[in-house]
């Protein structure tokens, strides 16, 4: 057995035991935090909440990102090594998390969070973590590594990599924001991220000769693990909601790695095809009504499934197998078959929420409570 097989059956082992560890420790701390937000009532009240988006019909307590969080933070520390990218990533994860407990708490304005969002973006950037290129569906590469601005910062020289910085920053937010909208029927979202983080792993570790790989390998089955874990106490019926923290965190993580694996962008694009999709085509929505695209409503690809008659069960279950096909995809398919697909995929999304709107305009609400 050569050294190249060696290396990689190591890194197998250790992404399978982080992310058993991972999957453990959230699925401990999860009743814990439900105990202490019931004692603390701090729970979702439908009774008292008036905004369409509201489906649940019974208090529960928010918190997920608590569990999740602290799964992650927890094998990141043992497995890998405290270097200035990982700390700038699990700052950037701590700052979501507080955001997110205060949310719980007190229903935070969306434009604060945003703007927690991007500061959580800086601090990756900050942490050296850019995008410097973009692969081109049709032959080579987008470099975006020019210009470059030199700063005295902290007393060293450093460089600023204007595109590249700027560049990921908004895919960081986006992905934080659109990954958390898809969080609104029981189960959904943990299943949909712990699919994602272990396709990304998958495909980082056709690239486990490069020795740069494997700590993204390992953050990857970090965040699967931990998704997966927070998964029973969500599924229908839900004890706990991921909440913002729960929500924002699962974008943040996988636009990360995203970046940081060999996979970039476009992996993360075509995995998450559907929540992007419904994303994109729900701000326009918004905007074309006259309506802020950052304040929620009831007009999600999810919530337009339940008016179609799907239970909850039944459209978690969706979420995880389109993320899974895809996943599948990112997987096998070439970078400009990529391409191809995503293209289609608008096409077609586009096409099914219009006849969607078209169908549910002309038909009764059937009730929301099922599984």
């Amino acid at each position: 057995m050569n050294l190249v097989n060696i290396f990689s059956n190591w890194i197998l082992s250790r992404a399978l035991l982080t992310f058993i560890i991972s999957c453990l420790l959230s699925f401990l701390l999860t009743p814990l935090v439900i105990k202490i937000y019931r004692k603390l009532k701090w729970l979702d009240d439908p009774k008292k909440q008036t905004h369409p988006k509201v489906i649940h019909k019974y208090p529960v307590p928010r918190g997920g990102g608590i569990p999740i969080f602290l799964a992650i933070l927890a094998t990141s520390l043992i497995l890998l090594p405290l270097d200035k990218h990982l700390i700038g990533i699990l700052a950037g994860g701590f700052l979501i998390l507080i955001i997110g407990i205060l949310d719980d708490r007190f229903n935070l304005n969306p434009y604060l969070r945003l703007g927690a969002g991007i500061l959580a973006a800086l601090f990756v950037v900050g942490a050296g973590i850019g995008i410097a290129f973009i692969t081109n569906p049709f032959g080579g590469v987008i470099q975006l590594n020019q210009p470059q601005i030199p700063v005295f910062l902290f007393g060293k020289m450093r460089t600023i990599w204007v595109l590249a910085d700027i560049f990921a920053v908004l895919w960081i937010l986006w992905s934080m924001n659109f990954v958390n909208w898809s969080k609104g029927v029981d189960g959904q979202l943990p299943g949909m991220v712990a699919i994602a983080g272990i396709t990304i792993g998958l495909l980082s570790l056709k690239f486990s000769a490069d020795i740069t790989q494997w700590p993204v390998i390992i953050l990857a089955f970090a965040t699967a693990g931990a998704y997966l874990g927070f998964l029973p106490w969500n599924f229908f019926p839900q004890k706990i909601m991921p909440g913002y923290g729960g929500g924002a965190l699962a974008g943040f993580f996988l636009a990360v790695l995203t970046i940081l694996s060999t996979t970039k962008v476009g992996t993360g694009t075509m995995v998450l095809a559907v929540p992007m999709l419904d994303a994109f085509y729900t701000i326009i929505r918004r905007i074309r009504k006259g309506k802020s695209p950052v304040w929620g409503d009831a007009g999600h690809l999810h919530h337009k499934l339940m008016n179609l008659g799907w239970g909850k069960r039944r459209i978690a279950i969706f979420y995880w197998l389109i993320t899974a096909i895809f996943g599948f995809l990112a997987i096998v398919l070439k970078t400009q078959a990529k391409f191809y697909t995503i293209i289609l995929l608008i096409v077609v999304f586009g096409g099914i929420l219009l006849w969607l709107n078209y169908f549910l305009s002309s038909s009764s609400r059937p009730d929301q409570s099922s599984g």
